[in-house]
């Protein structure tokens, strides 16, 4: 992976934020995702989109929802920037992280 399109695709606060969710709970839904951080459906999913379209994201089909995961494919040094910054970031993100790990416990989940 370049290292330049790498920062350019976490360049913006929505996509970072979207990264450190997910590697926070290894994988989550898009419906999941979008309530935790108070986003439509349409700026998720094309969010999610680009962070795929990057090599950053995978994203699996469970019946009619999707879900991402980081790459497993990712270099070493890119997954140990996007580790090392969700421990560092866990503070800013903590409402939500709450929110998405409630989401995921639910039995209205995805």
């Amino acid at each position: 992976m370049d290292p330049v399109k790498f920062f350019k695709c976490l360049a913006d606060e929505s996509r970072l934020n979207l990264i450190l969710l997910i590697t926070h709970v290894q994988s989550a839904c898009v419906c999941d995702l979008m309530q935790a951080l108070s986003l439509d459906q349409p700026k998720t999913s094309r969010i999610l989109a680009q962070l795929r379209q990057c090599g950053i994201v995978q994203d699996e089909r469970r019946g009619k929802w999707m879900y991402y995961s980081l790459h497993p494919d990712l270099p070493e040094w890119s997954h140990a920037v996007i580790t090392q910054t969700a421990q560092q970031s866990t503070p800013l993100l903590n409402n939500a992280l709450k929110k998405l790990r409630a989401l995921q416990l639910s039995i209205n989940c995805c």
